[in-house]
């Protein structure tokens, strides 16, 4: 019975996970327009080059560089994150168009082209007595090389999408609202990266409030222009076991790449982690740069199911690699004096 329970604890969804269900509820309920709703845009903007200078005032410049010590293991993350996913997109796009209407697709596609978490991939690694060292450096050179990679990819694989900027746009765009900030932040690193250092809550406000801005006026416009006329229960659902689908295949796929290639059980854990997960932190803000308003409710609704089933797959999981390490400590402790006993009797 407290087996089942510390489960169902485990499945609870998180505070900022309310609090996005919440956003949304308020935007369905008082979606803002108008003056209200450029206003709010405009907050919106420089709460998100505030979140992306502040990311860059926190990352360590030694974090960007320290990793090419293990390339294999940090080509492969990145090979999975921006090389798999977005082919898992393409050959799920006629069971998507199936079930899906084009645009909640192209959410699932843009999902797929985006970089991996930063906390999360860290914390679940720690969890499952990973290589941490390198889950530093695989999720934080994959949240780096997406500034690039996610524009580029989205000007190549949504060429026909109407929502889509142009990809000298999409790129300059990238560059001006998330690049210079988090560069300006490097920068100024040396002084005030202390002081950032002793206020991450600070990060986390700013991260998770941009995160809630965005969704509120992108929900604001897709509620205004029918968005939940377009897509009922049905659809939900199944955007939800796509979404499964899509992670099971991914996490199926990099532990059995790994194990392929060699690599350590604790390079192995760092691997499923680190390549199997999408950043919202990332994902959402990249969304409002890339994506035209109208069309902006539809591309991250994916993005949003995606992240939460996610989080509760990868904590079980994590349990699960942190049992298996344990046994197999104890199971290597027991044969430590069973060797020496055989020794001595020999």
């Amino acid at each position: 019975m407290s087996s089942i329970l510390a489960f169902l604890r485990r499945l609870r969804p998180d505070n900022f996970t309310l609090a996005l269900l919440f956003t949304v509820a308020v935007a369905s309920l008082l979606p803002c327009t108008g003056r209200v709703a450029e206003a709010f845009s405009a907050v919106t903007a420089f709460a998100i080059g505030a979140l992306f200078f502040l990311h860059g005032a926190k990352l360590p410049r030694e974090a960007i560089v320290a990793g090419l010590t293990h390339w294999r293991l940090h080509l492969l993350v990145l090979c999975c994150t921006f090389v798999l996913f977005p082919l898992l997109g393409l050959l799920l796009k006629p069971l998507a168009l199936t079930v899906l209407t084009p645009e909640l697709y192209l959410g699932v596609l843009f999902l797929c082209m985006l970089p991996s978490t930063v906390q999360s991939s860290i914390a679940f690694t720690a969890v499952a007595r990973g290589n941490v060292a390198a889950a530093v450096c695989s999720a934080s050179a994959s949240n780096f090389l997406g500034i690039f990679a996610t524009p580029l990819l989205v000007s190549a694989l949504v060429v026909h999408g109407p929502s889509a900027k142009p990809p000298l746009d999409a790129v300059m765009s990238i560059v001006l609202q998330l690049l210079l900030p988090f560069v300006a932040g490097q920068l100024m690193r040396r002084w005030i990266g202390a002081w950032v250092d002793r206020h991450k809550p600070l990060l986390r406000f700013v991260d998770q409030g941009s995160i809630l801005l965005v969704v509120y006026t992108a929900f604001s416009q897709a509620v205004s222009e029918g968005l939940w006329h377009k897509v009922g229960v049905p659809s939900l659902l199944a955007l939800a076991l796509l979404c499964c689908l899509l992670l099971a295949v991914v996490l199926m796929l990099t532990g059995w790449i790994s194990r392929r290639l060699g690599f350590s059980k604790e390079d192995e854990v760092t691997v499923v982690f680190c390549g199997s997960k999408k950043s919202l932190a990332s994902g959402v803000p990249m969304a409002k740069v890339l994506f035209a308003t109208s069309s902006l409710g539809m591309v991250i609704l994916p993005l949003m199911l995606f992240h939460q089933i996610q989080l509760m797959v990868c904590a079980v999981l994590a349990q699960r690699f942190a049992a298996r390490a344990e046994g197999a400590r104890q199971a290597g402790a027991q044969a430590g004096p069973q060797g020496r006993a055989q020794g001595g009797l020999q």
